[in-house]
């Protein structure tokens, strides 16, 4: 961005600052005098939703890359699942068992940003959906190792406020999923997947189908919790019908523990390729 210095025409904040200092008449109280750009009516009518969809996408963007973050160890799991010193609040006993998992992905998210902040915080940086449960043991395994985190929260009907653990200047609101779980893939160098509902299930086969059709670098897939997920995905059965290939089993690991994970992604190998480059953006 240029400094006032080296600008030859005024910058939008000059303009939004002069406009709203004019004069009040008829003509200048009336909607179509509005900058388009400062015109919150104009920007959410229907017709701008390309536009929205682009600003969208482009903000975070902007944002990590003037953070120069490069790549990153993307959490899925469910909101719903306590830290174990809640679990007597859990609406289920599974999910007081699963609470379990709140602190393996507080771990392994310390692990990995041990590593981040050893590169200064450019590489291996924890992205969670910046919610409770398990993106909230997500960013704060990051705090723990005093490393900074990223949360991609999202609009939803019942309030959704980012957890407190979420590095401030790298908590992000969606309207679209659609580009959230792009900007989820657009840096992964992994994907850790704890148990979850509908959403973790999407964001899971969002990344399997774009790897399994070369849409998407191959990278290390993790499912914690073995039982969990095959009790709920028969896998062998797509694959005996045909429906997948075999080979598409390769494409994850079942993992229990935070170390185990670390393990593999640093060993990981798929059809004879190691750890795949970062995606291209």
């Amino acid at each position: 961005m240029k400094d006032d210095q080296s600008r030859r025409f005024p910058d939008a904040h000059q303009d939004i600052r002069q406009t709203h200092g004019i004069p009040d008449t008829e003509q200048t109280r009336a909607p179509a005098y509005r900058l388009a750009f400062d015109d919150p009516d104009f920007l959410c009518r229907d017709e701008l939703r390309p536009v929205r969809l682009q600003l969208e996408l482009l903000k975070p963007e902007l944002l990590m890359s003037e953070a120069k973050i490069e790549s990153t160890i993307v959490l899925f799991g469910g909101a719903r699942i306590p830290e174990p010193a809640k679990k007597d609040t859990a609406r289920t006993q599974t999910l007081a068992d699963l609470s379990a998992h709140y602190d393996q992905a507080r771990e392994f998210a310390r692990l990995m940003t041990l590593r981040s902040v050893q590169n200064d915080h450019r590489e291996d940086v924890i992205v969670t959906g910046g919610g409770p449960g398990v993106m909230e043991a997500g960013n704060r395994g990051a705090a723990d190792a005093g490393g900074v985190s990223i949360g991609l929260n999202i609009v939803l009907p019942h309030e959704q406020a980012p957890n407190e653990y979420v590095t401030p200047s790298l908590c992000f609101n969606f309207h679209y999923f659609g580009i959230r779980k792009m900007h989820f893939l657009m840096r992964a160098r992994a994907i850790a997947v704890f148990p979850g509902g509908f959403g973790t299930l999407d964001e899971l086969f969002e990344s399997l189908t774009l790897i399994q059709t070369g849409r998407m670098a191959r990278v290390p897939i993790l499912l914690f919790g073995e039982e969990f997920w095959r009790r709920i995905i028969n896998w062998d059965a797509l694959a005996d019908a045909g429906t997948i290939s075999a080979e598409d089993l390769d494409l994850f690991r079942f993992v229990e523990t935070a170390e185990e994970a670390v393990k593999l992604i640093d060993t990981w190998e798929v059809a004879g390729e190691k750890r795949g480059e970062i995606p291209g953006r």
